[in-house]
């Protein structure tokens, strides 16, 4: 008997349906005398959302508008903040001596204080890229 599991008899000698290439198996839920739905009855099928906890991915766009958002923010503080202490400051720099306002001072300390750290932060991204390239 050619009945026995792996016999020849139990393989598909061939395609069944006109659209598959020759050589190509059928889906499993057509095989085995399925009965194969006409035209009429196909629904198309959608595809399932990305996470079932029903919420989206954020995108670059939305992180963009939460970081204006934040600097607006920040911004506005600032902006409070310099309102308010406008009263004269005598500033000392490397022998340069000038008065301006308390607020505009700690201001240009702070973008100083900024650039250092992102000129550090470069170098170091810089060391890291070439390394990696050596790789």
């Amino acid at each position: 008997m050619t009945h026995a599991r792996g016999g020849a008899a139990d393989r598909p000698t061939g395609p069944t349906r006109p659209d598959l290439p020759e050589g190509a198996l059928e889906p499993a839920e057509l095989r085995a005398g399925d009965v194969r739905p006409g035209a009429e009855e196909v629904t198309p099928v959608r595809p399932a959302p990305a996470r079932s906890t029903g919420k989206t991915r954020p995108t670059r766009i939305s992180g963009t508008w939460v970081a204006v958002i934040a600097g607006l923010l920040v911004l506005a503080v600032l902006l409070v903040f310099i309102l308010q202490n406008l009263d004269p400051a005598t500033v000392h720099f490397f022998g340069a001596e000038g008065s301006l306002p308390l607020a505009i001072a700690m201001l240009f300390s702070a973008i100083g204080g900024a650039a250092l750290v992102a000129l550090i932060g470069g170098a170091r991204i810089l060391q890291l890229r070439k390394q990696a390239r050596r790789r």
